[in-house]
């Protein structure tokens, strides 16, 4: 029902012509927001939602109430891979009231999602789009936060509009991650929040999580990088690329451990190569995207697991560093109260060039929207003018920019290592992609036969290890003496690559019986320690 002055909204929609894909789920759900956006020099509606399961190119139609009937506003939107839609469109009316639903045409079949009402107000007068840009953090800085599964307990999702309200103007969400659990999960809440925090008004980056290969091969170590780097770009298209509402990827490495037993770590990776795969992965995606990405790490780590990088030095730092306060005019993120650290960024005053400083971890999660008790606070380095510069540069994906599914795979077993029943059986494995690059997602099992009379094999002890990308050592323990007869698969739950399986026999003697360790003492618990002593709490 519109109230007042009456509500124009004027777009225009240009369609790309492409089909829907049948293989759809029978019952397909899609959410429905509803925000008033703020813009310059007049406010945007952003409607959006996720489709869920997945589906590309469905149709979406906008309906507006009047006059107790609905009726179309000839708003349109197609879903992109990972099934999220959004259309924005300018609100010319200075006060009023509508109520509108979004119907999915997803084939023949409709999804009609349930309505959002909405009151228009007229904006503040601005003269500059970077007025909406407010300086309202420590230090008279653009204020940022950065998000993950972590701001999601119970699934419950972020109120971005009570983030814009508390001054937040850029969010860097978690969009991918070298493990396929992670990254799924990963996936699943970037689809909830980029549209989301886009529509209140609040600029969106991305990061990816590193877990580096456990290789000493510089060659293995590049390839590492460059499917990592494709995985991020797959993430990217199945948004529909950049747009001027997003900052730049990051690179999110801050962990070198490559090779852990019980919790330890057993083996770290050399720095020459922590560099190496950082450099890599940072120009493939600027070659690729056009947009210079981040690099997110904390000082000690630059300057103890890395060596210092001239190619490093030329992309933009997002430094982490706790328990200094970016109100103080003359805080340096980086420096030691005697000296400085020294990595790629550092210059000779003891200072850094950073770009985004992620100054606590201990924010008050309640005053920015999250239902978790605590979020990681971020401040950019720098005038409205040069936040904005990186968001220039659109880049929109072609066809083979997004992920394949179910793609051709080959499998090579490289060596079996198999003795005695004493020891570890291990086993190298390779999988690559149509081009003979390695496959980027998925994980490698060994399957036993099944028995004479077709009873079900038992389950293997069984340990994979990633050493690079495509290239797996799996460990199999407590096999009995004798023949062993079963196969070793390729399996990818995200489906982006085929399936593939090699059949492997192979002798283990009769070795010493291995004697069970004893039951370890039971020590008392740590007294928890307060992660948050001596943070910033904002």
């Amino acid at each position: 029902m519109i109230r007042a002055r009456t509500f124009i909204l004027a777009v225009v929609a240009a369609l790309a012509v492409s089909l829907i894909s049948p293989a759809y789920a029978a019952n397909p759900t899609s959410s429905f927001f509803l925000v008033q956006t703020p813009s310059f020099p007049e406010y945007k509606v952003t409607f959006h939602g996720v489709i869920k399961p997945k589906v590309k190119n469905a149709i979406v139609k906008i309906d507006v109430r009047l006059n107790n009937q609905w009726v179309d506003t000839k708003l349109r939107a197609r879903s992109t891979a990972s099934g999220a839609w959004k259309v924005s469109v300018r609100a010319t009316a200075l006060e009023s009231q509508a109520s509108y639903r979004a119907q999915v045409s997803i084939g023949k079949k409709v999804i009609t999602t349930k309505s959002q009402s909405l009151s228009i107000k007229q904006p503040p007068e601005l003269s500059a789009p970077e007025q909406l840009i407010a300086l309202t953090g420590p230090g008279g800085r653009i204020h940022g936060t950065d998000v993950s599964r972590w701001q999601h307990p119970g699934d419950k999702p972020i109120d971005f509009v009570k983030m814009y309200n508390a001054g937040i103007r850029f969010v860097m969400i978690k969009a991918s991650d070298t493990r396929d659990d992670a990254d799924a999960l990963a996936l699943k809440y970037l689809l909830m929040d980029r549209n989301a925090a886009q529509a209140a008004g609040i600029y969106t980056g991305y990061y990816h999580y590193t877990i580096l290969p456990n290789t000493t091969d510089p060659d293995a170590v590049i390839r590492d990088a460059q499917a990592q780097a494709q995985k991020a770009i797959w993430r990217l298209s199945s948004l529909g690329g950049y747009t001027e509402r997003d900052l730049p990827y990051a690179l999110d490495l801050e962990n070198n451990c490559v090779a852990a037993s019980n919790g330890n770590c057993t083996k770290y990776a050399q720095r020459s190569l922590v560099t190496l795969w950082a450099e890599t992965w940072l120009e493939i995606m600027y070659e690729k995207t056009g947009r210079k990405p981040f690099f997110y790490s904390y000082p000690t780590f630059m300057e103890q697991a890395m060596v210092r990088s001239a190619k490093l030095r030329e992309y933009p730092l997002w430094k982490a560093q706790y328990g200094i306060n970016p109100a103080d005019p003359t805080a340096e993120p980086g420096r030691k109260i005697f000296g400085c650290f020294v990595h790629s960024w550092s210059t000779s005053e003891c200072s850094s060039l950073w770009q985004i400083w992620q100054y606590s971890s201990c924010g008050y999660g309640d005053r920015y929207g999250v239902a978790s008790s605590r979020i990681d606070l971020n401040v950019f380095r720098g005038d409205t003018s040069s936040f904005l510069q990186l968001t220039r540069g659109i880049w929109t994906p072609q066809t083979a920019d997004l992920l394949p599914v179910n793609e051709p795979t080959s499998m090579l077993i490289t060596s079996v290592a198999a003795t005695s029943t004493d020891k570890s059986v291990k086993i190298k494995v390779e999988v690559k992609r149509p081009s003979g690059t390695p496959v980027i997602t998925g994980t490698v099992a060994f399957r036993l036969n099944p028995g004479p009379n077709g009873e079900a094999p038992k389950k293997v002890d069984q340990t994979p290890v990633r050493d690079a990308a495509g290239v797996w050592t799996l460990t199999l323990q407590k096999l009995p003496a004798g023949l062993t007869e079963g196969y070793v698969a390729y399996v990818d739950q995200t489906k982006t690559h085929s399936e593939n399986r090699q059949d492997l026999s192979f002798t283990l003697v009769q070795g010493p019986e291995v004697t069970a360790s004893p039951t370890p003492t039971p020590t008392k618990f740590p007294v928890p320690v307060d992660s948050c002593k001596n943070q910033i709490r904002n």
